[in-house]
Order: structure tokens, then sequence, then C-alpha cells
């Protein structure tokens, strides 16, 4: 990644600091989405241990004390940051590395080719992850966003000739199976069924994909049970309603995006989500 200045958060991040003990005690809301642990000194320790050789050259609290930091960049909005810390530390920070870029590239960067370059180096940083820290949910859910948003970026039927589809929900699947209540893996898992079947056909899609309409209800209905607050549940609620419907749930899904509209945002990533959410329905 070139050293370029990233482009700024565009709003007001006053508060969204969460500076010292705020961290942790914001900690279950800023994350009810990701299921990212805490990342104390007995989280670093567990890193620092799985990881092994790949690990970095600190000790837990140093780790903790970094990866807090990196938190902090990210829920303010200062996502060059964020992702800088995080790729200092190797695969125990790629979590918050990844998710830093990938929200930046995903808001906040405008041409085209170097979105899917982003979102290809955050999908390699995850892919270190998985071989590192295998057990953790996020280096798999990580992998899945990072190249759900390049196949996004590519055309559904070019990622679906790729493969890249497999490779998605693969995964899903081990994220879920780590931490069966990651709501945004959830909703992942839903926009994966649904945006097969509004490309190529429920038939089709579901005899070469196992896409399923009732599949993509089921986990967007739980992702919004898990976090009825989030911007992006809502938001890929509404999108998951037009890929599987089209016009007749046009309405249904122009609600679904202003409840994402009219949520309080908790960080930065959550207030440009309503900001895009806002842009849809005026």
């Amino acid at each position: 990644m070139a050293k370029s200045k990233w482009a700024p958060f565009p709003h007001d991040a006053k508060a969204f600091a969460y500076a010292g003990d705020a961290l942790k005690k914001a900690w279950p809301q800023l994350h009810a989405g990701d299921a990212e642990p805490f990342p104390d000194s007995k989280r670093a320790a567990a890193l620092l241990k799985a990881a092994g050789k790949a690990a970095p050259k600190l000790d837990a609290d140093a780790l903790a004390d970094a990866l807090q930091d990196a938190w902090r960049a990210f829920h303010r909005g200062d996502f060059q940051a964020a992702f800088e810390a995080g790729d200092a530390l190797g695969p125990v920070g790629a979590s918050v590395a990844t998710k830093a870029l990938g929200i930046h590239a995903t808001y906040l960067v405008d041409d085209d080719d170097e979105k899917l370059k982003r979102f290809e180096q955050a999908a390699k940083l995850a892919e270190a992850a998985i071989k590192a820290l295998p057990d953790d949910a996020n280096s798999h859910y990580r992998h899945a966003f990072a190249l759900g948003r390049y196949s996004q970026g590519l055309s559904i039927a070019k990622a679906l000739k790729q493969g890249i589809a497999g490779k998605v929900r693969a995964s899903l699947d081990n994220a879920l199976e780590r931490a069966p209540k990651h709501a945004e893996a959830h909703t992942a898992l839903a926009l994966y069924h649904a945006e097969i079947i509004g490309k190529i056909g429920a038939m089709i899609g579901g005899l070469t994909y196992g896409a399923k309409a009732s599949e993509a209800e089921t986990h967007i209905k739980t992702a919004l049970k898990l976090t009825p607050d989030s911007p992006i549940a809502h938001i890929e609620h509404g999108n998951v309603l037009l890929l599987l419907h089209g016009e007749k749930k046009e309405d249904a899904a122009a609600g679904a995006f202003e409840k994402a509209a009219k949520t309080k945002p908790k960080d930065a990533m959550e207030a440009l989500d309503a900001a895009w959410a806002r842009d849809q329905i005026e």
C-alpha cells in the first residue's frame, strides 16, 4: 500500500473517541456485529501463543495496548492509522487492519481499480490470519468480507466464474462455526444467497451454489435479532429484499434503508453506513 494520505473521515468524530477505559465499556456495543473479543492482556497472551512464530515480538501487555490503540483509531474514523497499526502487528493485528482497509475502501475510495486493489490486499492479510489463527472467527469473516466486496466490484457473474463464491461461502461457514452469534457473518451469508439468486436465478443458483431464498431470509432475520440497532443489518436487509423480489419489495426495502438512516451511530463505520442509507432515500 502506498504511503499516500487516505481520504479522511468526513463527519464529526468527537463522539467516537473512546479514550482510556471508555473503549472497554463501549466494546460490547461497538462489536455486537463482529463478535471481536476485547483485546486485554489475557486475549493478547492467547493471540501470541496461538500465532507462534507469526506473532510480533511484544509481551502481552504491550500487544494489548497496541491493539486497543488501533481499534480506537478505527472507531474514531482514522482508518489509515488503524490499518497501519494493525498491519505492523502481522496476523494478530489483521482483524483491525482488514476491517479498516475494507470499510475505508467501501465508502471513501472513489476509484474502482483502487477499491479492488484494497479488497484484494485485505483478503491476503486475512489469508495470513487464517494460517496463523485458524480458530479465530474473524480471521475467516474478514476473508469473506474482503472477497465479497472484491467480487461485487468485479460483477457477480465474473466472480462466480472465478470461483470466489465458494471461497466466500467456506469462510462464512467457518466463521459461524466458531462464532454462531456473529451477526455480520449472518448478514453476509444472507447476501451471498440473495446475490446469487438475483444474478442467475433460484434454480441454477440452488443447484450449482446451494443458494436459497429461505436461507437468505433466515440469516438476515438472525442478524437483525442480534443487532437491531446496526445500520448495516438494516441496509443489507433492504438489499436482500431487492435482490430476491425486485420491485415487489421496493417499499419494504426503502423502509429498511430508512431504519438504517435513523440509527444512532456508535462509531465512524456506523456513521458511514447510516449516511449511505440516507443517500438512498433522499
